[in-house]
């Protein structure tokens, strides 16, 4: 079912109450009760400190939550001048239809800006609020991307792919295309509602890449706030994150279609300007599961190869068949071999009509061998140096940048003729 609003009634009545405010703080959240009290009183706090004198408003976008998270937002208390809203949104389950309705809430209020942060943050601190917003509220950008301090296997979909494919594409080395925490204009708010996405992978997972890709296409105005060290909930890549790199994965695919012009026309890359110096911290390590990233793969390859066969080149199916017999340890995916796997991915998303979700939920065992490639080639690394790692592979898929421009008009090709 299509809603016109993701706003309640009750949220609307609300909005046309405070009519106005400077300051808004979007919290997305599901089964948060344990956070979620720390995260409003945190920014409301550095809302307090940054922006004396402004109004605020905290609203939480819930998405049905089971446990105590309604409750808990309910009753905190905050700071002066700082006002909370909290709702169950309506839409599809997922992230993006949370954001929907802050957006809403921005367009209808007419803020400055608008600050999004996750509601399982633990390390968040007040001075949050004010890298976030300050380079908004200025005039001087539109967008904000947050850029942590993040332990060496933490953000894997960022570090295998969605860093790599954004910098590629649109020739911006932004970092964090998919961080939870950001900002950005009224304006871009309303860019954001204008496109008609909400039925989509867009409403669950796929909201941060694609609120980026919009932001990068439409020109507008890109930073970075460096925040820090990022604690949040627990995020093994071999455990929890194979819906969301399905979800990223496939609306990062179905952009490109969109972009296509913009995105073949763009050589290289270049720094997106950064707002704040960076903080020293470090974070702490936790446990990685690399048995169950190898078995996945080698599960998959049982399941996929016949697909996989149609896909890869003759030469990179050996390489991923010789890949299943590697030791856990040894395992080690070429970053080259990687890349192209990616490309051959997208341009198959291109000529395919359907089933392309689950296209991309094929390609998931693949990710998981490079992830698990990615920690044997690092472990001894400090997370410093495995960012130099990280590096290395976003400058291979620029270079190879023309294998898929050439895989993508082929395929572009068979869609023409209906082969």
């Amino acid at each position: 079912m299509s809603f016109l609003t993701s706003l309640r009634e009750y949220t609307i009545k609300r909005l046309e109450e405070i009519r106005r405010a400077d300051l808004l703080i979007g919290i997305p959240s599901y089964n948060n009760d344990q956070t979620i009290r720390h995260v409003m009183k945190t920014a409301s706090h550095g809302a307090m400190l940054s922006f004396p004198g402004m109004r605020t408003l905290i609203f939480v976008s819930d998405g049905g939550s089971t446990d105590d998270t309604r409750d808990e937002a309910k009753d905190v208390i905050l700071d002066p001048y700082v006002e909370k809203l909290v709702q169950i949104y309506r839409g599809i389950p997922g992230k993006g239809s949370a954001l929907r309705s802050i957006f809403e809430a921005a367009s209808y209020l007419k803020v400055q800006a608008t600050v999004v942060l996750d509601a399982d943050l633990r390390s968040i601190t007040p001075d949050w609020i004010q890298k976030l917003a300050s380079p908004v509220i200025s005039g001087e950008y539109d967008f904000v991307a947050p850029l942590y301090n993040r332990y060496k296997y933490d953000g894997t979909i960022t570090n295998n792919i969605a860093y790599n494919m954004t910098r590629m594409l649109y020739g911006k080395r932004i970092r964090q295309p998919i961080g939870g925490d950001f900002c950005f204009s009224t304006s871009l708010a309303e860019t954001y509602l204008k496109e008609d996405v909400w039925d989509t992978d867009v409403a669950t997972f796929g909201i941060d890449i694609w609120m980026t890709t919009t932001a990068i296409t439409g020109g507008h105005r890109l930073c970075q706030a460096p925040l820090g060290v990022k604690v949040h909930g627990k995020k093994d890549p071999g455990e929890s994150l194979g819906p969301m790199f399905r979800e990223v994965v496939a609306t990062m695919f179905g952009l490109m279609e969109k972009y296509e012009r913009q995105w073949k026309a763009v050589k290289g890359s270049t720094p997106v300007d950064m707002v704040g110096e960076v903080p020293s911290e470090e974070p702490e390590p936790f446990p990685v599961d690399k048995e169950l990233l190898v078995e996945s793969f080698r599960l998959g390859c049982e399941h996929f190869a016949p697909l996989w066969k149609s896909i890869l080149s003759k030469e990179d199916m050996k390489a991923v068949r010789e890949l299943k017999k590697a030791h856990r340890d040894e395992l080690q995916l070429d970053i080259d071999l990687w890349a192209r796997i990616v490309y051959d991915f997208a341009a198959t998303f291109h000529r395919w009509p359907k089933n392309r979700v689950k296209l991309v939920n094929t390609m998931t065992p693949l990710y998981y061998a490079n992830v698990a490639s990615f920690i044997n080639r690092t472990e001894a690394l400090t997370n410093a140096e495995a960012e130099g790692v990280i590096e290395e592979y976003a400058q291979r898929f620029e270079e190879l940048k023309p294998y898929l421009v050439k895989k993508w008009d082929e395929a572009g090709r068979i869609c023409e003729i209906g082969v």
